[in-house]
Formats: C-alpha cells, sequence, structure tokens
C-alpha cells in the first residue's frame, strides 16, 4: 500500500520564472552598502511575498551563505534557500544601485541579485529553477539589458521572457 501522497507536487514542464517571480517582487534600484543588508532588504520583501518572517527568511539565507557564497561571479548572486511555510517557489529579483562586495569565486562584487525560496520537499524543483535561473544570467545579452534598466516593468519582462528566446 503506498504512503501518503507528497504534500508538494514536482512540476512537469519547463520551469518558467514567470512561475515564481511575480512583480511586486522585482526591485530596481536597491540601495545597500553590504551583503548582509542585501539579504536582509531581500528577506524583507520576501517576507510580504511568502508570508513568512523575514527573520525565517534571512536566517535560512545565512544558513546557506556559510556553506559558500552564492556570488556566481560576473557581478551575479543566486542565494537560495528552503523553507517550512511555503507551498511554491517564490523568486525575488534585485538590481542594486551600487555593485557590493558578496564573496563570489571571482572576487568581482555585485550588481545583480535573484532570490529563490523553495518549500523543503520542493526536490528536484529546487535544482530545476536554480538552473534556469543560472542560465538566464550567464547570457550575456540578458545581463546586459538587466544592468541597462532601472524600471520594474522592465525587468520583470526581461526576466520573464520565455526560455526559448534565451540562448542556453
Amino acid at each position: 500500500m503506498p504512503g501518503p501522497a507528497p504534500q508538494y507536487q514536482e512540476r512537469k514542464f519547463t520551469m518558467e520564472l514567470a512561475n515564481l517571480l511575480s512583480t511586486d517582487a522585482v526591485m530596481p534600484s536597491l540601495k545597500v552598502t553590504s551583503k548582509k543588508q542585501a539579504l536582509q532588504e531581500l528577506s524583507n520583501l520576501a517576507a510580504k511575498v511568502t508570508g513568512l518572517t523575514a527573520r525565517e527568511v534571512f536566517e535560512t539565507l545565512l544558513q546557506r551563505e556559510r556553506l559558500g557564497s552564492t556570488g556566481l561571479g560576473q557581478g551575479i548572486a543566486i542565494p537560495h534557500g528552503k523553507l517550512p511555510g511555503i507551498k511554491q517557489l517564490h523568486g525575488i529579483f534585485a538590481r542594486l544601485e551600487n555593485p557590493i562586495d558578496f564573496d563570489a569565486m571571482d572576487n568581482q562584487p555585485v550588481d545583480l541579485i535573484f532570490l529563490l525560496l523553495a518549500p523543503e520537499s520542493a526536490g528536484a524543483d529546487h535544482l530545476k529553477a536554480l538552473a534556469r535561473v543560472s542560465r538566464l544570467l550567464r547570457d550575456n545579452g540578458t545581463v546586459a539589458k538587466l544592468r541597462g534598466s532601472d524600471e520594474e516593468a522592465a525587468l520583470y519582462a526581461i526576466l520573464t521572457e520565455p526560455a526559448a528566446s534565451h540562448a542556453a
């Protein structure tokens, strides 16, 4: 006899960012001076989007950063974590007004941050979403567009273009 059904069902379609990013989860010109302050501001917005407390999100992000920086290089960071209490993947994007030190692999300051939060039971969907965000932010044309715009709607449109329109 099979056990209880998992609380979270993995999606069988292409991971599109429009499924996890809302227009109110885009910060076009975030003013911060440190990695910690950036994670705090992202946690505050994530709390509004997810219904969790900012402290829960912030502590989860700090724990993940202790394992190794999520600063990928070339000015990009993808902080992420799994949290109990959310039922779906959530993304938050921030374009920083001024680049900050994020302990990135290439020691370059970060100016684009995509925060990804997943349910504890997300399994492969969390990895698929991370891979999708990473692919998008490795595309030089997309990154140039993101850096060239400080309007929320334009940033959202760039981030949520269908995957087929981005070079993989």
